[in-house]
């Protein structure tokens, strides 16, 4: 029986151009490894034996970036070694100053810009879904399958958006995924690549619609609890592999493949003793590549002055080797705690220990602890 196959790399949510102003002087570290992961993308199609690439909505951070970082974007798409399909999501939809329009002319780069099917090789189908404003109406994958019929041919669903809306929030372009199974397991499309979520996930139950996640990571990953909150798996690129001979026989496989560099982590501890503060420090010390590493932490429990002032001067050190390294103060649950000797040790006289004393009898207020550890300190330089 005859059958045609189809490989391609499924991404989205590259967000080209994003800025992160808590990052400084290493946004343009950034910036590179945001391009550089375009040349990843490449690199993985010709190892795996790609024939095209499709980039699931979010190509571009917004459709107003600057000619210096549009130029170097569109160069790297120039540069790709397989034909690459492009679909407007909900930062760069096809609006009139479309940022699109600036791929016009380049060759291999390809927008999805209808609905209407695209053959990109032999037997292989793409059909998207296109946003076309910030706010669609409707669901755009029912608009685009709804008038086709099931088709011997491979058929990849390109699409961008969410299949559920987060508690009473009213998300625009909202999915609705059993109907895009119905028309997966009817032959109509055999894989449907979406983006708009940057953690790499499966749907449904036919494990044909997946997220492909951000190749590069954009947000933190919350370590904590069953540590899937937050972007708990960007980084990746997904292989996907088709064979199909008859409309409802199709035969799909998806391999992650993990091309980021950067790392985003939200930590949160429980420090009581000098032990659980070495501990902490050294999770900071076990990260590979800290100019690329972005952490936030929030601390709870009690500590002395003296475990205390290794905390703060432990992160002061390390602070400069990340690339952010910062306290969630909003979180913050850290108490100060003195011991009686260190109490003892603090003997100032007069107005100083009245007002030390103001100071540790509100020493669940970070301006007050700091206040507090400042004093130990320069009593202790003084001794």
């Amino acid at each position: 029986m005859n059958h045609t196959t189809a490989t391609f790399i499924h991404t989205s949510d590259l967000q080209l151009g994003m800025e992160r102003d808590f990052l400084g002087a290493d946004q343009e570290l950034f910036h590179d490894s945001r391009l550089r992961a375009i040349d990843k993308l490449g690199e993985l199609a010709r190892s795996e034996g790609a024939e095209f690439i499709v980039v699931a909505g979010d190509v571009f951070e917004a459709n107003s970036l600057s000619d210096r970082v549009t130029g170097r974007i569109l160069e790297k798409f120039r540069d790709l070694p397989v034909p690459v399909y492009l679909l407007p999501g909900n930062h760069d939809p096809l609006v009139a100053d479309s940022i699109f329009r600036r791929t016009d002319g380049i060759e291999g780069v390809h927008v999805v810009d209808s609905t209407v099917p695209v053959e990109v090789a032999p037997g292989v189908e793409i059909v998207g879904a296109p946003w076309r404003s910030k706010f669609p109406v409707g669901d755009l994958v029912f608009e685009a399958l709804a008038p086709l019929a099931p088709t011997p041919a491979i058929r990849i669903g390109l699409a961008h958006g969410q299949v559920s809306s987060f508690g009473d929030e009213n998300a625009p372009g909202l999915i609705d995924l059993a109907y895009a199974e119905q028309r997966i397991a009817d032959g109509t499309i055999d894989y449907l690549a979406l983006g708009d979520s940057h953690s790499t996930a499966p749907l449904g139950d036919s494990g044909r619609v997946w997220f492909s996640g951000a190749p590069e990571t954009t947000d933190y990953h919350e370590r904590t609890g069953d540590d899937t909150g937050g972007e708990h798996n960007s980084g990746n690129a997904l292989v996907v592999r088709v064979t199909k001979s008859t409309p409802a026989d199709a035969a799909v496989t998806v391999e992650e493949h993990r091309i980021g560099e950067w790392t985003f982590d939200a930590l949160h501890a429980e420090l009581y003793s000098r032990e659980d503060v070495d501990d902490f420090l050294a999770r900071l010390d076990a990260y590979p590549n800290k100019s690329r590493t972005c952490v936030k932490y929030a601390l709870s429990g009690t500590l002395d002055l003296t475990s205390t002032r290794a905390l703060e001067v432990g992160i002061a050190e390390r602070a400069p080797v990340f690339s952010a390294l910062y306290n969630r103060e909003r979180l913050d649950q850290l108490y100060l705690e003195p011991d009686e000797e260190e109490l003892a040790s603090l003997s100032l006289g007069g107005v100083g220990d009245a007002a030390l004393a103001e100071l540790l009898g509100d020493v669940d207020d970070v301006v007050s602890r700091d206040a507090a550890t400042l004093v130990f300190r320069l009593s202790k330089e003084a001794n």
